[in-house]
């Protein structure tokens, strides 16, 4: 099992939900974490928070020179070395098929799947190097049908097959790709689902804990303990972890 301690990691999406709770346990271990978003004032505060062994910087994984910069500033912070890259941030974007935007659902693919992948291309000199890996993220919503998710579904459903194919394709370089696929775990992007704001978006998912085979929703810390897990266990590639207390087994408990 490779050790964190030391090692250099970065986390898209860094600034709020499963991105800060990846980012705080990696620290915790020891290792140089880099947190990237598009909104400075959030970033900034996590990396406060964090100490000087945790470095913000503001990108837009959408966009080719931000990609360029933020690799450039992981490896500055991590003495020129990626061990582990978190492809953490993400958008959501719902729609019945009836109401469906095209120019949505394109620059939603661009957020959750272009982006992710080109940024991975940026970072694989270093991934190579270091034998490192690459994690991403897939969803509950590939394992149940929630109407007006489509869109979502269907960029989280792309992450998960793209996790195979370039284990497969980068497995020969030492670079490991996997993925993991959480269940109700209240973030931002709970929000955006339309569930609200705030109190009440987090009042709305908790009601949904009884569809949890473990009768609750789960926690960013819990989902970072399998980001952890993924970015330590050197003969694991390939593989979609269902981190969601059940929630895809389709159970109801009274």
């Amino acid at each position: 099992m490779r050790d964190v301690k030391d090692s250099t990691v970065l986390v898209t999406g860094g600034g709020s939900g499963i991105g800060a709770g990846v980012a705080r346990m990696f620290i915790a271990l020891g290792a140089h974490v880099v947190i990237a978003g598009r909104r400075e004032a959030k970033i900034t505060a996590i990396a406060d928070e964090l100490g000087d062994s945790c470095l913000a910087v503001v990108a837009d994984v959408t966009k080719s020179e931000d990609r360029a910069k933020l690799v450039e500033r992981t490896l500055g912070h991590g003495d020129g070395r990626i061990d582990t890259l978190v492809n953490a941030a993400g958008n959501m974007y719902r729609s019945t098929l009836s109401e469906i935007d095209a120019r949505q659902m394109l620059d939603l693919y661009d957020a959750n799947v272009v982006g992710p992948v080109m940024l991975s291309r940026e970072a694989l000199p270093a991934l190579r190097d270091a034998r490192g890996s690459i994690i991403f993220f897939g969803s509950v919503h590939t394992q149940r049908g929630f109407p007006g998710a489509s869109p979502y579904a269907a960029t989280k459903g792309a992450l998960e097959t793209l996790t195979g194919v370039l284990a497969a394709e980068l497995g020969p370089i030492g670079v490991r790709v996997n993925c993991i696929r959480p269940g109700g775990v209240y973030t931002e992007i709970n929000e955006r689902a339309g569930l609200g704001t705030g109190d009440e978006a987090r009042a709305r998912l908790n009601a949904l804990g009884s569809a949890h085979a473990l009768g609750r929703i789960g926690t960013t810390d819990e989902v970072a303990e399998s980001v952890i897990h993924l970015a330590t266990a050197e003969w694991i590639t390939g593989t979609v972890l269902t981190v969601d207390g059940g929630l895809a087994l389709g159970v109801t408990n009274a």
